[in-house]
């Protein structure tokens, strides 16, 4: 974290009002959390910070509120879902700005706790409006980030504050640069990057980056059959995008020139309906029949993406190898799941995975504990593979 200015940066904070950017944006149903994780993330910068004496403000959003205030999109349930989690009150208060914030932050004590209504109930917010960040700036003393999940935002509560209060990043933004770092900032080689997922249009950016950067790609999922295509092989009925073969071949190109192997599958679980229970035979990739849809990837290609993160030091993985959700066509990416698991346990490799469908398939092959770092940033964590600047970050530089 040499680049970046941290909690260890601080200094003394007794009595100070240090404004915390978090994420919040947990799933709720009938005003009940049911996914604490990404608040017992953020718990122990709030432990830090209270143990130490200051007044701890919560800023987050939650959802995409179009119209202002209202009770579906309010942070009031997670206020108290918060205070479960860290075992201690946590205040809330009506507004983010204001009179109600700012009577709320004059009646804390050294050491409380309080979260802030939902930043974007304010169109200011998103704008990142100067009179808008100034306003809440106006509570705090110090601000600390601790949401990389919406780094790659430049909105008043993530980028503007930070041009307003000396600025720091929470233990969370700093666990997730640190991780990213080793992924690919300054990575033990070799590197192999797992890459897949439906559609090669929605990470042309990141394939265009990655095989500047890694020894090895491995492309799996949907996409894959783009670029089988592109080469020629008849993929049947498969998800495939044939409009991107130039955009394909393109990488493939990019990818050599860099000395980046490219590894697609060499067979595939074949079904004719994507369905739970359906009838399935694993051909050779050359082999897809005309009505049939590959749906994951065979045994061969497995032990191929297995000698791979045999040979990487860093594994660096987004998207899942087959349509994962349903069985059987969730065992190639169970499998190499579990494969990469043994190895960072073994400490012979260091495995980095984000993206909404990659947590989700390592959680499912139940291994998510067993990476090194697992990123629940979605957006941010794509953009960071992309290679593309996150604002809320940049901000943070020393």
């Amino acid at each position: 974290m040499a680049g970046f200015k941290t909690l260890d940066d601080i200094g003394a904070v007794g009595g100070k009002r240090v404004l915390v950017r978090v994420d919040l944006n947990v799933p709720v149903a009938d005003g009940k959390v049911t996914d604490a994780t990404r608040i017992e993330r953020i718990a122990p910068t709030i432990a830090e910070l209270s143990k130490k004496g200051a007044k701890v403000i919560l800023l987050a959003h939650f959802g995409r509120p179009k119209d202002g205030p209202s009770a579906e999109f309010s942070l009031e349930p997670i206020a108290r879902a918060t205070a479960e989690v860290l075992g201690r009150p946590v205040g809330f208060a009506a507004d983010c700005v204001g009179d109600k914030a700012a009577e709320a932050v004059a009646a804390m004590k050294d050491g409380d706790v309080l979260l802030l209504e939902n930043t974007r109930f304010h169109k200011a917010e998103e704008k990142n409006e100067p009179a808008f960040t100034e306003k809440l700036a106006a509570n705090g003393d110090i601000y600390v980030n601790d949401a990389f999940s919406a780094a790659h935002r430049a909105h008043a509560s993530t980028e503007g504050l930070a041009r307003h209060l000396p600025a720091y990043a929470g233990r969370t933004m700093q666990a997730e640069l640190d991780a990213l770092e080793k992924g690919l900032g300054n990575p033990v080689r070799p590197v192999v990057a797992i890459v897949g997922g439906a559609k090669v249009s929605t990470k042309i950016d990141l394939l265009m980056n990655l095989v500047k950067k890694v020894d090895a790609l491995v492309i799996g999922g949907g996409m894959a059959n783009t670029f089988l295509a592109a080469r020629g092989t008849d993929v049947g009925k498969s998800l495939c995008e044939h409009d991107l073969a130039g955009t394909a071949k393109q990488i493939m190109i990019e990818a050599a020139e860099a000395g980046c192997a490219i590894i697609l599958p060499a067979d595939g679980v074949v079904a004719k309906e994507f369905k739970a229970g359906a009838s399935s035979e694993t051909v050779a990739i050359s082999d897809v029949p005309a009505d049939g849809m590959i749906l994951d990837v065979g045994a061969k290609t497995v032990q191929s993406v297995n000698d791979w993160i045999d040979r990487a030091a860093t594994l660096v993985w987004n998207g899942p190898l087959g349509a994962f959700e349903i069985e059987p066509f969730d065992r190639a990416t169970v499998a190499a799941a579990k494969h990469a698991a043994a190895r960072t346990k073994a400490r012979k490799l260091v495995s980095v995975a984000g993206g909404g469908d990659t947590v989700a398939a390592l959680n499912h092959a139940g291994v998510a504990d067993d990476f090194t770092y697992v990123s629940t940033a979605g957006g941010a964590f794509l953009e960071w593979m992309e290679g593309k600047p996150l604002p809320g970050v940049e901000v943070l530089k020393r």
